[in-house]
C-alpha cells in the first residue's frame, strides 16, 4: 500500500469514528493535528552512528475509554535523520559522518492514563512504522566506505527493511484542546535485516531504531 493510500484510509477511519463517537458516546472524543521535532538514531554495533534532528506531523484522535483511560490512534509522517561514519575510498583522509534521511508513515494505537483529566497523562502502546530507504543526503558520499569495513559502500546500506514495529512511551501536558508531549519509541524489529539478503561484505546486520519526539497537538 502506498503512503497516499495509507493516508486516505486512515483519515477516513478517523473521520468516521469521530462522527460516530459524537453521536453515540457521552464522553469526549477529539480529532487533532500534531507536529514536532524528531531526534533519531540507530542502536547498532555494526555502524558508528550520530543522532540526527528531523520533524514529524500528522492526525490523531483522543477518546475517553473508562476508569481514567483514554485511547489514542492516528497516522503521522516522519522525516528523520541520522549520520553514519565513513571514509573516502581506499581509506584516505579522516573519517567523516555521512548524513542519511529516512521518511516514514506511522500508525499508532495507544493507551493513555489520565493523571489529571484533560491536563496530564502518560501514554504507551505499539506503533507500525512503514518507511522508505535510508537515503544519503549527498551523492558525494555514495562510494565512501563505511567505517569498520573494506568494501561496504555508503550507498550499499540504503535499502533497509520497509516495515518495522515499535513500542512507545511518553507524557503529555497542557489544556483540553492543546497539549505538549515528549515520547520515546524503541524498535522491536531489526530495521537493517533487509541488508542481510544482499551480497555485501557482511551479512549479519542488526539495528533497532531509537526515536525521541517532542511535539504539540491541537484538538478540535
Amino acid at each position: 500500500m502506498s503512503l497516499k493510500k495509507l493516508l486516505f484510509v486512515t483519515f477516513s477511519i478517523l473521520l468516521f469514528q469521530q462522527t460516530y463517537s459524537q453521536r453515540n458516546f457521552e464522553e469526549y472524543n477529539h480529532l487533532g493535528i500534531q507536529g514536532g521535532l524528531v531526534l533519531f538514531d540507530i542502536n547498532t554495533s555494526d555502524f558508528i552512528t550520530q543522532q540526527g534532528e528531523g520533524f514529524m506531523g500528522g492526525f490523531t484522535t483522543r477518546g475517553a475509554f473508562r476508569n481514567g483511560f483514554d485511547l489514542i490512534y492516528g497516522i503521522s509522517f516522519y522525516n528523520s535523520k541520522v549520520s553514519i561514519q565513513g571514509k573516502r575510498p581506499g581509506g584516505l583522509g579522516d573519517a567523516t559522518f555521512m548524513g542519511y534521511t529516512i521518511q516514514a508513515a506511522q500508525l499508532n494505537f495507544l493507551g493513555s492514563y489520565n493523571i489529571v483529566k484533560h491536563h496530564l497523562s502518560i501514554e504507551f502502546g505499539p506503533i507500525l512504522n512503514v518507511n522508505g530507504k535510508l537515503k544519503l543526503d549527498s551523492d558525494q558520499f555514495e562510494n565512501y566506505i563505511v567505517d569498520g569495513y573494506t568494501t561496504l559502500r555508503a550507498g550499499d546500506i540504503e535499502d533497509i527493511s520497509k516495515i518495522n514495529f515499535r513500542v512507545m512511551g511518553g507524557i503529555t501536558a497542557g489544556l483540553e484542546n492543546f497539549r505538549l508531549s515528549a515520547s520515546y519509541q524503541y524498535g522491536l524489529t531489526n530495521m537493517l535485516k533487509n541488508l542481510n539478503d544482499k551480497e555485501l561484505e557482511y551479512s549479519d546486520f542488526d539495528g533497532k531504531s531509537s526515536t525521541i519526539t517532542l511535539a504539540a497537538v491541537i484538538y478540535f
